[in-house]
Order: structure tokens, then sequence, then C-alpha cells
């Protein structure tokens, strides 16, 4: 009459079609015949039409003297009953349970004996699994976390999801600091991601230029993308590791710009916006617009745009000649304002 499913319910094999339930969510017109039986000693068959459950878990049987009555099953012979096979499930997982960690317990040992750099950087492949990881690290985050996202298109159901992430985060009490690109400034979504975060807790601030993501948890992991697909990340929990790409952060983090000031774009006193001597620097070390276009997170017409503008601005008639000149014109050597040398209006 009963089946055992994985973690010891009992359910039916038979559910009656307008009467489904398990014995362990009687029905409350069940319990109350049942508790009609329990209290007279027996029950017509005809009044337990509207609960077959009680015949079907077996708290009642027939009347030996008359079938037109049903007695009921005493409380604790119908509990054993149902505990019984969940007792015996328990019993063989724990012996399994047993086995295994047996089987395993040579490998444990070897595993502590031979501790090498590996055993802090795990390959993760597979969205399913790097979300899975990444929502563990947020989970047992209690300090900060650091994290560098390159600007580009996300899907408005990832962005929820980061915001959600991060809301849980700031109101566990959990400091987060952000690094966009420039060009963050532009995008409607993350304008109004950040606006629903900046209480205080969460910090966004732009560079121009980012190579690749990174999220660092309470200086205990962090993790970067191994392929350019975004389907293959390391975690790394290295302590060295770590702390060397937390200095990394702070490094971009002190040249940044703080989301909340005016826009990095403005035109300079040279007449060149801040952009444009970013792809300036990328131009003379030799960068096709692909390539610059990628690293300063915008789409390539914008930055041809751009490359139009600062050859207007020097003067240049062609593209080989633009490298020359902005070499000879000294833009790229002007002393700096900000720290680290960066232009910040």
């Amino acid at each position: 009459m009963f089946r055992t499913l994985g973690g010891g319910d009992l359910v039916m094999n038979r559910t009656n079609a307008t009467h489904p339930h398990s014995v362990s969510e009687m029905c409350d017109e069940g319990g109350r015949l049942y508790a009609k039986a329990l209290r007279t000693g027996r029950i017509a068959r005809a009044d337990v039409g509207l609960a077959p459950c009680l015949m079907e878990f077996a708290l009642l049987q027939p009347d030996p003297d008359d079938p037109e009555w049903l007695r009921p099953v005493p409380p604790a012979v119908a509990l054993a009953q149902r505990l019984n096979p969940i007792e015996h499930e328990i019993t063989e997982r724990r012996r399994l349970s047993i086995e295994l960690s047996d089987a395993f317990e040579p490998f444990m040992a070897l595993s502590a004996q031979a501790t090498t750099a590996t055993d802090s950087i795990t390959v993760l492949e597979g969205g399913e699994r790097i979300n899975a990881a990444l929502n563990l690290a947020t989970a047992q985050c209690t300090s900060e976390m650091l994290t560098i996202q390159p600007s580009g298109n996300r899907p408005e159901r990832r962005l929820m999801q980061g915001l959600e992430r991060d809301r849980e985060l700031i109101e566990r009490g959990v400091r987060i600091r952000t690094l966009y690109q420039h060009t963050a400034r532009y995008s409607p979504e993350k304008l109004a991601y950040t606006s629903q975060l900046s209480n205080g807790k969460a910090e966004y601030r732009t560079i121009d230029e980012l190579v690749e993501r990174l999220i660092i948890c309470d200086e205990a992991v962090a993790f970067i993308p191994a392929r350019d697909d975004q389907q293959v990340a390391l975690e790394l929990r290295h302590p060295g590791l770590v702390r060397y790409l937390i200095k990394l952060f702070e490094f971009l983090w002190d040249r940044a710009v703080p989301l909340s000031t005016g826009a990095p774009y403005e035109t300079a006193s040279d007449g060149i916006t801040e952009i444009q001597h970013s792809i300036a620097k990328l131009l003379v070390e030799g960068h096709v617009d692909e390539a610059i276009a990628r690293r300063l997170g915008m789409n390539v017409r914008t930055c041809r745009a751009h490359i139009a503008k600062l050859a207007t601005s020097l003067g240049s008639g062609s593209r080989a000649q633009l490298g020359f000149l902005i070499a000879q014109s000294g833009i790229l050597k002007q002393d700096q304002s900000a720290p680290g040398g960066d232009r910040h209006p």
C-alpha cells in the first residue's frame, strides 16, 4: 500500500483522484472520523466514503463480527507500521555512509599528506557550477566584497539576480565596492542598478580601462574568468594569490572616479577628452580599433568616432600620421593631478 521515497517520506501507491495526500498530512475529514472511531470503538463503513485514505493507510480494519462496521487500528500500532520502513531506510543509509567513509579514508590521508598549491585553485566549468560557487562564497561573506565588472550588455535577468544578491549582502552589513569602466555612466541599466544600492554600504567608481572580471569575498576567496566565453572560471583560495588581487583592486580603486561625480569625458584644457587620451595611449601601443573598444568597454563605432575627433584635434590626415602626432604632441606625458597619473575632472 505504501512506497518509500528518498528522504523517508511515505506516500500511497494508489491515491483517490479527489482525495490525495500523504499519511503525515491527514485530511480534516479523515482525522475527524478516525478520532470518532477511537472514541466509540467502531464506525460504520458507509461513513468513511469521504475519507478513503483511512482504509488505504490501514487506520481502520473490518469488524470480524459485522461487515458493515469498521474498527480503528490503535494509534501506537498504526504509528509503528509507518515508522518501521523509515527506520529501516535510515539504518541502511547509515550503513552506506559508513562504508563510503571507510572506502575514502585512505585517500583522505594521502590528500592531507600531499598538500600543494593546486588545492587552493579550483576550476569551475559551466555557468551552473560557477554560480553555485559564487552563491556559496557570497552567502559566507561577512565583511567586504570587491568586484571588477568590465562594461558589457548584461541580460536584465542577470542584473536582477545581482541586485538581489547585493541587497542581501548589504542587509547583512557587508560592504561592497565595485569598479566599472567610464562607459557604465551612460548605461541606464547600470545607473538604475547602482541607484538602488548606493546607501553608504555600496560604493561604485569608474575608470577608463579594465581587463577582466574579478570578485573577492572577505580576503578569503577570489573568482576570475579562465575563458573569454565566461563558461570557465577559477576559484582562488590561496592567501598569497588573494592578497595580490586585493592589492591590484586597491591600485585601480585609488585611480578611479566615484560614480556620483561628473562625467570623466569632459574636454580638458588641451581640447582632448579623457576618453580620447585613453584611446591615444592604446593607439600608440599599437592596438587596433576592435581591441581598443573592447578594453574601454564601448562599441567599435563609438571608438572610431572618438579616434576621428582625436585626429581632427591633432590635425592628422591619416592613421599612420595620427600615431606620430600623438607621440610628438606630448599629451601622454603631461603631469596628472590625480593619484597615479590618471586624468580626472
